[in-house]
């Protein structure tokens, strides 16, 4: 009898934890959305629910809508989920609807649809909630601007994990089945002999921001990158493969300064694609292709090409050959 006691408080008090703790998140979120309207974004939602007892907390937002007029970014969907176990809400699961998502930047508007769409965050404990970790994972998705696939792939892997320093933070991206449409196809000047899908598109990198990421991150300002250390980006594309290794120092202004180094099977055809896709200074391309050609024979290999993409003063150079103005890495 003294056991069954015993049980039915420690229940008891459970339920009035999780109930309480349940309506902190409701209220939460809640006052989140009226902070935001009250820093001038658009920031609504239809119904605010919950669930998930006695394990874990579950609330489901309806028809959510954030704008940030500061950035003229905009986001909406139909619902979105979030769980946590009931003892730590540091460990949130975002779930995503399987339905359009629309995500507009100014005037420019894309449309979303992913399957099993869902990202994983562990926060640190405080009110910072600072990142420690973010996965962010999907089945088949594609990006369209509502009526043709701009991009497209089969699955998606990406991870964000902060390291010893708090400001660092190593990037992983995978995706198996990645597809340009046939805008993309068509900007990119690709030949009807390149298959619909890429062989591999991989990202392994280390970038360091001025601040870690936190809730501030979303409410106040993006951190921004400050050094990038690419440890390996590989994208094979049929019978076209680039890898790049090397490191990067971005200013305040988002100019980077510093060396990728580059491995280019098959450089012919992905200049000629580079031309038609308006990357290289007018009229320029058969003097570059004489350029490259002298360098990819030193390398012994005169089908692939090893060479530098350099970053100073503001351009970009690919070996010795300039190529314009450097573009700013900054986050909106």
């Amino acid at each position: 009898m003294r056991v069954m006691k015993l049980l039915l408080t420690g229940a008891l008090l459970w339920s009035l934890y999780w109930f309480a703790a349940g309506w902190g998140l409701r209220s939460g979120i809640d006052s989140w959305f009226s902070e935001q309207q009250r820093q001038g974004w658009q920031a609504e939602y239809s119904e605010l629910s919950g669930g998930g007892y006695p394990s874990h907390h579950s609330t489901r937002i309806n028809q959510p809508t954030l704008a940030d007029p500061g950035t003229g970014t905009a986001w909406r969907a139909d619902w979105l989920e979030i769980e946590s176990p009931a003892i730590w809400p540091g460990r949130q699961t975002l779930q995503f609807a399987p339905t359009p998502q629309r995500l507009s930047y100014f005037d420019q508007t894309v449309v979303i649809d992913a399957q099993e769409l869902q990202a994983r965050l562990h926060l640190a404990p405080g009110l910072a909630l600072g990142l420690e970790t973010m996965a962010l994972s999907s089945g088949k998705w594609r990006i369209s601007d509502g009526s043709e696939t701009m991009i497209k792939a089969d699955t998606m892997q990406m991870s964000m994990s902060q390291t010893d320093s708090p400001e660092r933070y190593q990037l992983l991206v995978a995706a198996t089945g990645f597809s340009p449409g046939t805008q993309l196809r068509e900007i990119l000047s690709a030949s009807d002999a390149l298959p619909d899908d890429f062989d591999t598109l991989t990202l392994d990198m280390e970038v360091t921001f001025d601040t870690a990421w936190d809730r501030t991150a979303l409410e106040l300002r993006r951190p921004q990158p400050r050094q990038i250390t690419l440890a390996l980006a590989d994208a094979h594309w049929g019978e076209l493969r680039l890898k790049a290794t090397g490191a990067l120092d971005v200013n305040e202004a988002g100019i980077p300064t510093g060396e990728l180094s580059l491995k280019i099977e098959n450089w012919r055809k992905m200049l000629v694609m580079a031309d038609g896709a308006g990357a290289l200074p007018a009229k320029a391309l058969d003097g570059i292709e004489r350029v490259l050609a002298l360098l990819a024979g030193l390398s012994g290999n005169p089908r692939d090409l090893d060479t530098q993409l350099s970053f100073r003063n503001g351009y970009i150079a690919l070996g010795p050959i300039p190529l314009g103005a450097a573009p700013r890495l900054i986050l909106r």
